[in-house]
């Protein structure tokens, strides 16, 4: 299929508006609080809600029946577009049953828009709890932590879980909300193109880490309050899950220059 007239530009005009959005993501003064930022990332989401997988000459994938665990199959790929010291822009492809495992965005704003297909996007918050201990009292967990493992462990909100195709408007995070997501190919292969501000840089505190949902022990009678409490969670950091990697693939697109 051919890209829809005047769309050849459209993803330049989005790195463009990227670009002048997170040109100073250094700076405190990015946030919520900043006018310009502000009309400039409802800038960036609008154009970004224009975007089809036709735009960039990507064919959606059929259903491929290749185990996602076979070495020579990665279970996502990426194709780059283009990256700069404020921001980088690529599209990750899903394979049907796979997913991105759940992972933070260190001090980092991001964008996603789907361009095919369906994503289950499940987002938690960090709180500043400290340690997993409640009211003074130490958690227990299902099944137990190793001694190594209580000092990777932190209080989490369950902000949200949303199912995004093509025709929803971007997912946004921000370094403060929405921050660690797990995303979920849902009936079939997907593709999203992704922005993150600034990019990931383990030199610059921003270091991609993997987490895993943990699962309180409780009594009869503590259940009472826990289900009033379901969106409090424990997330426990841990190494990249064995099963997933992200191999690579060409970008097929309009060329971005910046």
């Amino acid at each position: 299929m051919m890209p829809r007239e005047n769309m050849a530009s459209l993803i330049q005009k989005i790195a463009r508006q990227a670009r002048a959005t997170f040109k100073n993501c250094g700076s405190s003064a990015l946030g919520d609080g900043n006018k310009v930022f502000l009309e400039n990332h409802v800038k960036l989401r609008n154009l970004l809600s224009e975007i089809r997988a036709e735009d960039l000459n990507i064919t959606p994938r059929k259903v491929d029946s290749t185990p996602v665990s076979v070495p020579q199959s990665p279970p996502v790929t990426y194709m780059h577009i283009c990256e700069t010291d404020a921001f980088s822009m690529g599209v990750f492809l899903l394979k049907n049953g796979s997913s991105i495992p759940l992972h933070d965005h260190p001090g980092m704003h991001g964008m996603l828009k789907v361009l095919y297909g369906k994503v289950r996007i499940t987002c938690f918050d960090k709180l500043e709890d400290g340690p997993a201990t409640g009211g003074g009292v130490e958690v227990k967990f299902n099944p137990p932590l190793l001694p190594y493992q209580r000092d990777s462990v932190s209080s989490s909100f369950l902000r949200s879980v949303g199912e995004y195709t093509k025709d929803n408007s971007p997912c946004v995070l921000t370094p403060q909300r929405d921050n660690l997501h797990q995303i979920n190919a849902v009936d079939g292969p997907a593709a999203f193109l992704d922005i993150l501000a600034p990019p990931y840089d383990p030199d610059d505190g921003r270091d991609c880490h993997y987490y895993q949902v943990l699962e309180p022990a409780s009594s009869s009678a503590e259940s009472g309050e826990q289900q009033q409490q379901q969106q409090h969670t424990w997330l426990l950091e841990i190494p990249q899950p064995a099963d997933f990697w992200c191999g690579g693939e060409p970008y097929p697109g309009p060329r971005v220059s910046l």
